[in-house]
């Protein structure tokens, strides 16, 4: 998705950035990346709420553990979706409070993509390039 915004933004604005004597490092910084801006932090947000979303390609690639684990600095560290599944499917004594952890838990991965894909609207709204002024 970079460098697709990146392909749009219209040559018109560089050429123009050249005809002032600019040079083509100080175009890139100064208008093409303030213009493309906002479509690759849109593109990044996006990438990272899909991730989330679509956990088993994840769960192939990177594993899974089936412990919990409450040191954040050592060792494997259980997914959100592994947890949420363990705790549906293997509740242990209380099986009422692990469904309730187990939903707990789904809806703060649906939380968490609803707030990315807000981060990503307002980042695109902001950093969008000004119409006429």
């Amino acid at each position: 998705s970079a460098e697709e915004m990146l392909k749009l933004v219209p040559n018109e604005l560089r050429e123009a950035s050249y005809a002032l004597g600019v040079p083509k490092w100080l175009t890139i910084v100064k208008v093409v990346l303030p213009t493309a801006l906002a479509g690759i932090a849109t593109g990044v947000t996006l990438a990272i709420a899909r991730v989330i979303g679509e956990t088993a390609p994840l769960l192939i690639i990177a594993g899974f553990t089936a412990s919990m684990n409450y040191n954040l600095f050592s060792e494997r560290m259980m997914t959100l979706p592994v947890y949420v599944y363990n705790q549906y499917i293997a509740p242990g004594m209380n099986v009422s409070a692990a469904h309730e952890r187990a939903w707990t838990g789904a809806l703060t991965l649906i939380l968490i993509v609803v707030v990315l894909n807000l981060i990503a609207r307002l980042v695109a709204k902001i950093f969008a390039p000004k119409a006429g002024r």
